[in-house]
């Protein structure tokens, strides 16, 4: 069966997004005054495989590429969804279809995403569904958190970025119970560090 993981760079102290600029909107703020933990994207000179336009250092290129490249179809929160622009009507992925999890219908969807509103599961069997043999990614603090809660999640991993925001959007919510990883790679990176982590059962 396919597995399904999370991805994400993320600050020391669990920020996905730092505070909101002044003036901007609620949604469409992006990283907010936090755009360095994106900034090991494009500080390299090894160009991504997957992604157009990502020239990333060579070890982050190749711990990406090769987890960017099992995706078959990723899931994302209304959040993520709404802070990204709604990603064009498309998906956060060159090649991997979206669905969209939310507890409201959405006005306009593009032709590349699936709307569910029946919940996390049926949004993850779904994106099974078109992934085939490939895996599934997750998307959203709130997504991912509902993902571990209910033990649908095989992996997590953390592009850990070396600054301490100390406010603004964090990557996990609260759980209901502990979650033990066990640590499968650790990758050092010019301005990131990748953590690969399975999740126990």
């Amino acid at each position: 069966m396919s597995k399904v993981f999370t991805g994400l760079a993320v600050s020391v102290d669990g920020f996905i997004s730092g505070k909101p600029l002044e003036g901007a909107e609620e949604f469409g703020s992006g990283l907010g005054d936090a755009p360095t933990l994106f900034d090991w994207y494009f500080d390299g000179d090894t160009p991504s495989e997957v992604f157009d336009g990502f020239k990333l250092s060579e070890p982050s290129a190749r711990f990406f590429d090769t987890i960017a490249s099992r995706i078959g179809a990723i899931v994302v929160g209304r959040t993520t969804y709404e802070h990204s622009g709604r990603f064009g009507g498309g998906s956060p992925h060159p090649t991997a279809p979206m669905v969209l999890v939310t507890h409201c219908p959405v006005p306009e969807s593009g032709g590349g995403q699936t709307v569910i509103t029946t919940g996390v599961e049926d949004a993850i069997a779904t994106a099974r569904e078109i992934a085939g043999t490939k895996d599934v990614g997750l998307m959203g603090g709130g997504l991912v958190t509902s993902a571990l809660a209910a033990g649908l999640v095989d992996e997590v991993i953390l592009h850990q970025v070396p600054i301490l925001l100390g406010k603004g959007r964090r990557f996990f919510n609260e759980l209901p119970e502990h979650v033990e990883l066990r640590l499968l790679q650790a990758i050092p990176a010019p301005g990131v560090t990748h953590l690969h982590y399975g999740v126990g059962r």
